[in-house]
């Protein structure tokens, strides 16, 4: 299910910022976007995460401002300092009125100045503590859409009832027609219409149309999702069985129509079940 969160921690050392992104996948995809001081925690943040999910593809983004203090910048590249030195000396050699480096070009050159590094470690708790605070957000987001996605999936589940509700009081007056137009292709075709033979007709007829396990089990499809939408939790795969079982009737229900109102009523529940379908995907 899609969530986000965001968070952030000032600490002594610097800005703290963590950004959890979640989306629909059938298995666990943890992405990390670390910067380079922060790479050695990937390990012990995917340990963290792959305890507390079970699918979705999430990214993870850290961010850390570290507070640069005056100490932190007197630490010159001496290296670079050296060799920019002897190529000061070589151009002054071949060009005597060429103008030499002052403190301030030295200082603005890129390199020469580098701030005290943050370890790692020193981080690894905080970064924790707000990996667990993103994570309570991401979570608290993705049920509350749960719950909106569970709202919806209700309605259709009460559309779909009311459809298969129409089919069955239909199924008597199909009969009534078909026995009608047996007797009328009986007497066209100069045949005794004796009420064996047309009983025998209309027995196979109700047969071909007969639905009522169909709609039994449609039944008892619509109450097992209503009992697994309302009880919650890891629900994405047996919902999305049910959404195939209940296709199936579905199917079934249209083969055997001979009523366009019933092969209608069969279209219009493919379409509902396909909606669903859908927007089970993005439930885990």
């Amino acid at each position: 299910m899609t969530g986000y969160a965001v968070v952030a921690r000032e600490l002594p050392q610097g800005s703290l910022n963590l950004e959890l992104r979640s989306v629909n996948n059938r298995y666990l995809d943890i992405q990390f976007r670390l910067p380079d001081e922060l790479r050695l925690l990937e390990v012990t943040m995917r340990e963290f995460l792959t305890a507390r999910l079970s699918r979705g593809k999430i990214e993870c983004r850290v961010s850390f401002s570290g507070i640069t203090s005056t100490e932190d910048l007197q630490h010159i590249n001496a290296d670079l300092l050296q060799k920019l030195l002897e190529l000061n000396r070589t151009v002054r050699a071949a060009l005597p009125d060429a103008h030499g480096l002052e403190v301030a070009d030295i200082l603005r050159w890129p390199g020469m100045l580098r701030a005290n590094s943050m370890p790692a470690e020193s981080l690894r708790e905080p970064c924790l503590e707000l990996l667990g605070a993103a994570l309570h957000e991401l979570a608290a987001a993705r049920a509350r859409e749960g719950e909106k996605l569970k709202v919806i999936l209700l309605e259709r589940l009460s559309r779909m009832r009311s459809l298969t509700a129409e089919v069955a009081p239909r199924i008597p007056a199909l009969l009534v027609a078909f026995q009608e137009k047996v007797k009328a292709r009986l007497r066209d075709a100069m045949i005794n219409c004796d009420d064996e033979r047309i009983r025998q007709e209309l027995t196979l007829f109700a047969s071909k149309i007969d639905v009522d396990e169909e709609l039994s089990r449609l039944q008892a499809h619509f109450e097992e999702v209503e009992r697994v939408l309302r009880k919650g939790g890891a629900i994405g795969k047996r919902l999305d069985f049910l959404m195939q079982e209940l296709n199936r009737e579905a199917n079934t229900v249209g083969s055997k129509s001979v009523d366009a109102e019933v092969s209608k009523i069969s279209i219009e529940l493919k379409v509902l079940i396909e909606q669903m379908r859908e927007q089970v995907q993005n439930i885990e």
